[in-house]
């Protein structure tokens, strides 16, 4: 068994964004490199979670999956749940695609801090579940909340010892890290 799985859920509609974000570029690269570049250090292994018309469109030296057939199209938490079902870690460190402005300097920061069953990050008020660390001992309760349809992380994240860190604490720019891009115009304003 391994010790830090990361997975880069790369799976979404990108429908505000009109084109899949893992692949639009900021500064002349693909968005999921950003991301793969911040979970790397940290990682023995790194499984990009995506739609099945995607696959083939990432690089080979990436283990790339699609949802398994029993939760296919049931969102980020299905997405978790496949590539831990894929991969047997420890931990899991989670980060979402269209996040080009994540560093690994924070990846080090959330993991330094991370001592519950689930650790998120918050800025401002807004959380950010996507952004997190995920023990093991989660999963058969992901596995439960995809079987009765629940497919919101934070009510997962809720039935378990979950630790919320400030964006401050991991950042002097929490804003720009954690900023999830939506929008072209949102990815040109930085």
């Amino acid at each position: 068994m391994k010790q830090t799985v990361g997975i880069l859920l790369a799976g979404g509609q990108s429908r505000r964004f009109g084109e899949p974000k893992a692949f639009a570029e900021y500064e002349g690269r693909p968005f999921y490199r950003y991301s793969v570049e911040a979970l790397r250090p940290f990682c023995e292994d790194i499984v990009v979670v995506t739609r099945p018309e995607f696959v083939d469109q990432f690089p080979s030296d990436l283990r790339v999956t699609t949802d398994s057939d029993m939760f296919a199209g049931m969102g980020p938490l299905a997405g978790i749940l496949s590539a831990m079902e894929l991969v047997d870690a420890e931990r899991y460190l989670v980060l979402p695609c269209d996040m080009p402005f994540i560093t690994r300097d924070v990846m080090a920061n959330l993991l330094a801090r991370h001592q519950a069953d689930v650790t998120g990050v918050t800025v401002e008020g807004k959380l950010h579940p996507l952004v997190s660390i995920w023990q093991a001992t989660v999963k058969p309760t992901i596995r439960q909340a995809l079987l009765d349809s629940n497919r919101r992380v934070m009510h997962v994240q809720a039935l378990h010892d979950a630790e919320w860190i400030e964006g401050n604490l991991l950042t002097d720019q929490p804003a720009l890290a954690f900023k999830n891009v939506n929008t072209p115009c949102e990815l040109e304003r930085g």
